[in-house]
């Protein structure tokens, strides 16, 4: 449980930076190599390659070798936890939201 935790807050503080949730966007589209992320951004390719070295170690993306360069692209697996773990509040909120309905057309 306690891994688990770690895995979640991992996953969770490198989705709460901007710059790491647009380079998540953009493989979306399909995998890119690391010169092909930076491009946009007005930073370092060092800066860069340190948000997708915190992508990697929180297993959002897979870094692997292609000649001389590198390519990205997604691991969905820890996006999936990250959703299970909504999941369970998702049931939660829609029984209390029916119940706020019923109570609501039952004062009209």
């Amino acid at each position: 449980m306690v891994e688990y935790a770690l895995s979640l807050d991992g996953i969770f503080g490198s989705l709460a930076d901007p710059t790491r949730r647009d380079i998540l966007a953009r493989l979306q589209l399909g995998q890119l190599n690391v010169s092909e992320i930076a491009a946009p951004y007005d930073m370092s390719l060092a800066a860069v390659s340190k948000h997708l070295k915190i992508l990697e170690q929180t297993k959002l993306i897979m870094k692997r070798r292609r000649g001389k360069e590198q390519v990205v692209s997604l691991q969905p697996d820890a996006m999936m936890q990250a959703a299970d773990y909504f999941k369970q509040y998702q049931q939660m909120w829609a029984d209390r939201f029916d119940r706020l309905e019923m109570y609501l057309n039952e004062e009209e």
